[in-house]
């Protein structure tokens, strides 16, 4: 009898902005027949272009690419509507015979296409909009506090400063009536099937990937991401969802007059630095990841991953 044939391979390559996750799945890409499939959750959306450090047009004409550019800026997007869209394309790159290559940073959107959400209940606006202003005039820690007197235990794995997840999380407890981890428990997931997974990680030593997200910042601002964000606050208004993303957010501050120009820059520095922080303490608690501790744009790095990936599919013939 034959054997059965082994379920295709996914590559997800993940790690901290500006760890060159880009280069290093153009690479992959191009070795093995690849299409990438973007999982960063701001450069969806069209017009952002100099904020999100998307792919340059040279770059998407090496290999295909997709959900980049895909959704308009006065629209929404959530974990769950990515993660059935990227689902879609994974099924139709899978259907070519090609190897899908997923890449970003943004952990939750990850999350909800390999492992599946909860189906929590609808999104409130009204009830956020109220949340965020009661967050707005009082300190920092108010509404992870209302979270932990809801349900101590989800309000444990979100961090305070997390001021969306910890919004989602009140929201849901109120509209089910039940603690959010209950639901959890109930419900389960629904996880990503039919392909094998592979994580390969980049983890390059923190001086020298805080000193190139100083740069790349620096290098947005120099580029016009001023002029960018004016332009798209006059055509969409201040509600566009990716206005409060790092870099939007700190050249929203310069436009309205409350910092200079160098204070923007610092703060936006500052902000991509810490967001990195979170990424690695998100994706660390990711099992399986093959973690590479370099640039993605390191020919080393790309030989090693090349490599592993060569090796990991060799596994399961």
């Amino acid at each position: 009898m034959a054997s059965a044939q082994p379920e295709p391979l996914l590559v997800v390559v993940l790690g901290p902005t500006a760890s060159g996750k880009t280069a290093l799945s153009l690479a992959l890409a191009e070795r093995f027949n690849g299409e990438i499939v973007n999982c960063d959750s701001v450069a969806m959306y069209r017009e952002f272009d100099i904020g999100t450090a998307k792919p340059t047009p040279a770059e998407r004409a090496r290999v295909p690419h997709h959900l980049l550019d895909s959704v308009e800026p006065s629209s929404h997007m959530t974990a769950g509507e990515y993660a059935r869209q990227a689902r879609q394309v994974l099924e139709e790159i899978k259907a070519r015979g090609h190897l899908p290559i997923v890449v970003g940073g943004t952990g939750l959107y990850l999350r909800a296409l390999l492992e599946g959400l909860f189906p929590g209940p609808q999104r409130s606006d009204e009830l956020r909009e109220r949340l965020r202003g009661r967050a707005e005039s009082r300190d920092s820690g108010y509404l992870h506090r209302i979270l932990r007197r809801l349900d101590r235990a989800a309000a444990e794995k979100i961090h305070a400063n997390d001021t969306p997840k910890v919004i989602r999380g009140i929201e849901v407890c109120l509209a089910s009536r039940e603690k959010m981890t209950e639901l959890w428990q109930k419900h389960g997931r629904d996880p990503l099937r039919g392909f094998r997974i592979l994580h390969i990680g980049l983890d390059p030593e923190r001086p020298v990937l805080y000193d190139r997200i100083n740069r790349r910042a620096q290098k947005m601002f120099e580029e016009g991401l001023i002029e960018e964000t004016q332009r798209l606050l006059k055509k969409y208004g201040a509600g566009a969802g990716p206005l409060s993303s790092l870099g939007y957010k700190q050249a929203l501050q310069f436009l309205r007059g409350e910092v200079t120009r160098d204070q923007a820059l610092q703060a936006a520095q500052q902000a991509h630095r810490n967001y990195a922080k979170r990424q690695m303490t998100w994706f660390r608690r990711e099992s399986g990841v093959h973690w590479l501790n370099g640039f993605g744009d390191d020919p080393e790095i790309q030989l090693v991953a090349a490599e592993r990936t060569k090796s990991f599919a060799a596994d399961f013939r």
